[in-house]
């Protein structure tokens, strides 16, 4: 299906400011986190609006390691796709672009964030949606 994903020429440096900032590991974990951090966000993404592709360049199995069918999972689910549709890495990449943005404005807006107390804090906030939807 797709060995590379390319995050856009501006996200390049976002990715490595946020992996810095946060020593949560490579660069490629910030990205899984942007990716998922996007799709929580629960808004669909359209293909009219893919950036560039000249940053950071992940192949599959970094991005992903073992766990790539439950990324693939998620964007299936989240956009009705079926598991070879063409348009997933597409998909893939504008989630961690979107994700990336989302984070460095937080990081912006509250300089002082470090990784384990922003994800404790992501974490949170989903489970505190599960417990409002598991109320109704």
């Amino acid at each position: 299906m797709f060995t590379q994903i390319k995050t856009s020429k501006q996200n390049r440096v976002v990715v490595t400011n946020l992996s810095r900032k946060f020593n949560l590991g490579a660069e490629n974990v910030v990205a899984r986190i942007a990716l998922t951090y996007s799709l929580s966000k629960g808004h669909k993404l359209s293909l009219n609006d893919i950036k560039d592709s000249q940053g950071k360049e992940y192949s599959k199995s970094v991005l992903f390691g073992t766990n790539y069918p439950f990324y693939l999972g998620l964007i299936c689910v989240h956009y009705n796709l079926y598991k070879t549709d063409k348009d997933i890495p597409k998909y893939i990449k504008m989630h961690i672009d979107d994700g990336l943005e989302l984070m460095n404005k937080e990081l912006l807006d509250n300089p002082n964030l470090n990784g384990i107390d922003y994800l404790i804090d992501k974490i949170d906030a989903g489970l505190d949606q599960f417990l409002i939807y598991d109320a109704r």
